[in-house]
């Protein structure tokens, strides 16, 4: 019977263990979450701030965004920007860590010195640095395209949605890469060299050896890089926010994250700001889903 009790104990004791985190980590994420929800089906602005009981009003702000074309024209632009961002991060990424597996070990560490730095450099800091880069009067861009012979003197690279996108895009992309460099990296020297030799050996070339070999064994780590890509790139905010405030139009460039801010925190009306982030929610799950589906798929099949 003590034995059985021993054994008992043992087999509870992990959960014990976990128990304080796991309650931690719900507390801290599912209270904002419930609130978030409640929030949607209230009527919640400035008056409610100040005391005032909130009104109830169900799925009332659920169907003004559904028949708000403003909001779908946004949802658009997001997932857009999002895939396009999230798909150059990793070509780059991954191409990047291919080249510093081919790298002398001096040459790498430099290269991973200039990455990590572009990585650690603050949100704020480094978008100040890249608003002078394409500043219409001084900045350096400008120059060097007009001195390479393009009409680019006093061109406002924020006027205009697609130029102020392609900023954006570079700006993320280069904080986005370091760390997709560095995890495929670390995946690629888990990679034996028997394989790659026996490759070669067979007579497979450098793009076989990428499709048969890498990219194979590798799999796992890109399928949750670009899952974590896909989702950060979604709800991307202070880099569209601030170079709104630098000269972008914000009704022709806003994405989901800029529209919630703008709705709740700029307009006041926390309750449609509320339901908008839920939808961004649901299209987080959706986007995001078949790499989720893909990653069980490919555990079942190797267990």
């Amino acid at each position: 019977m003590s034995e059985r009790t021993d054994r008992t104990r043992a087999a509870s004791l992990p959960y014990l263990l976990i128990t304080p985190a796991v309650l931690a980590l719900c507390l801290a994420l599912g209270y904002p979450l419930v609130r978030q929800v409640m929030l949607s089906f209230q009527e919640f602005g400035l008056a409610q701030q100040f005391g005032t009981p909130p009104e109830w009003v169900g799925l009332q702000n659920y169907r003004d965004l559904v028949t708000d074309a403003y909001l779908w024209k946004v949802t658009l632009r997001t997932i857009v920007f999002c895939l396009v961002n999230a798909a150059v991060t990793m070509l780059i990424g991954v191409g990047l860590a291919l080249v510093m597996r081919a790298m002398s070990k001096g040459v790498r560490l430099l290269a991973q010195t200039g990455l990590l730095l572009a990585w650690a450099m603050p949100v704020v800091a480094s978008l100040t640095v890249w608003q002078w880069l394409f500043d219409t009067q001084y900045g350096v861009v400008n120059y060097l395209l007009t001195a390479l012979g393009g009409d680019f003197e006093g061109h406002g690279w924020l006027l205009r949605p697609l130029s102020f996108y392609f900023v954006a895009t570079v700006i993320i992309v280069w904080m986005s890469v370091p760390f997709v460099a560095f995890t495929v990296y670390a995946a690629l020297t888990q990679v034996p060299e028997e394989l790659m030799e026996a490759a070669e050996i067979d007579g497979a070339g450098m793009g076989e050896r990428l499709r048969y070999v890498i990219i194979p064994s590798i799999r796992p780590v890109l399928m949750v890089v670009g899952l974590l890509q896909v989702i950060w790139d979604l709800r991307v905010f202070a880099q569209i926010y601030i170079l709104q405030k630098a000269g972008g139009s914000a009704s022709e460039t806003n994405l989901l994250g800029t529209y919630i801010y703008r709705l709740g925190i700029g307009g006041g009306d926390f309750g449609t700001s509320a339901a908008v982030a839920i939808f961004m929610l649901a299209l987080t799950v959706v986007l995001t889903a078949p790499y989720v589906r893909s990653m069980i798929r490919q555990e079942r099949t190797q267990a």
